[in-house]
């Protein structure tokens, strides 16, 4: 780890190497069926992606959300208690994150987690702009590996974290679970979790979130290939591979996949990879909640749901969980 004073914040950086990039990509690519872990959807290119997706008349969950929050963000506020500590796992200067940050009571710090480093500090920057007498601490890192919170001037045992999106959802259950327990060694004491989920709902619905009619997600999924071009010397042809998604209902789940067009050879570093056509390189899981599914979950995990935030349709759902 490595802290970097940039501006008016100091940077602590667990940025994941090229070489674990390397290692992570190449053995998703070699295993059978092919996949790659969907955090490395998220580059500076990716990021905008995603805004516009978020933007999208199809693409609910944001919209929802931030309904959810305006509406109820005090109650939120209140639960989570005074002088808290926010981290919040996947950085965010959007209009979420202000609208809680603007609702905490005295908070000590706010600490932003992101696997990518360029969009971290953008969004850090911005939010020094908004909110000039909170202590902001970036921190650059996978937020599912080990890694120390920044201490804050400001001490305070109420550390809260927030994960909005229904990013819980991008893994399986044994990661979810495992995710959890992680966030509680992080506190290393009692902590609160305000944890943003999708919800089962008709298959058409959540299928069109994912198959827009722009093509901004087949766009979102297609630029991993082009950042492994760029970051790994790889020879895609992102041409010769198509965006794909569809709902598993028998495990609530959206699965994202980039199908191969042709039998094609394709090189990571001059390593070469193999597909056949019709092949697919899965990117991504979307999994979605009922009440009662992820309140087992967090109970495995030693948290309990105190409050539940909702839309009139229960298409999301906002929950405040504690672990003592």
């Amino acid at each position: 780890m490595q802290r970097k004073t940039i501006g008016p914040f100091t940077l602590s950086d667990y940025a994941p190497t090229p070489v674990a990039f390397r290692a992570q990509v190449l053995a998703g690519l070699w295993a059978s069926p092919k996949w790659l872990p969907s955090k490395f959807l998220y580059d500076r290119t990716g990021s905008r992606l995603f805004d516009e997706i978020c933007e999208l008349p199809e693409y609910y969950p944001t919209r929802t959300e931030v309904a959810i929050l305006s509406a109820a963000v005090d109650e939120m506020a209140r639960g989570l208690g005074p002088r808290p500590l926010l981290v919040e796992l996947g950085s965010g200067s959007g209009l979420k994150t202000r609208l809680l940050l603007a609702a905490l009571d005295h908070p000590a710090a706010y600490v932003a987690v992101d696997i990518s480093r360029d969009e971290l500090l953008s969004q850090t920057a911005q939010l020094a702009d908004a909110f000039p007498n909170l202590e902001l601490l970036p921190v650059c890192a996978d937020y599912t590996l080990p890694f120390q919170l920044p201490r804050a001037r400001k001490p305070t045992a109420n550390v809260c974290f927030y994960f909005p999106g229904s990013t819980l959802g991008n893994l399986e259950d044994h990661e979810a679970l495992a995710f959890l327990e992680h966030l509680r060694l992080l506190a290393d004491g009692p902590c609160k979790l305000l944890l943003g989920t999708d919800m089962k709902k008709e298959t058409w619905r959540i299928e069109a979130a994912y198959n827009d009619t722009r093509g901004v997600t087949a766009a979102f999924n297609l630029n991993l290939l082009t950042r492994i071009n760029r970051e790994l010397h790889g020879d895609f042809d992102t041409t010769a591979f198509s965006h794909r998604a569809f709902y598993d209902l028998a495990r609530s789940r959206v699965e994202m996949h980039l199908v191969s067009g042709s039998d094609q050879t394709v090189h990571i570093d001059g390593v070469p990879i193999d597909f056949r056509e019709g092949e697919s390189l899965r990117t991504e899981y979307a999994h979605k909640y009922d009440p009662s599914g992820l309140a087992a979950l967090a109970a495995r995990a030693g948290f309990r749901v105190l409050q539940t935030w909702t839309d009139a349709e229960e298409f999301f759902s906002v929950q405040l969980l504690h672990a003592p």
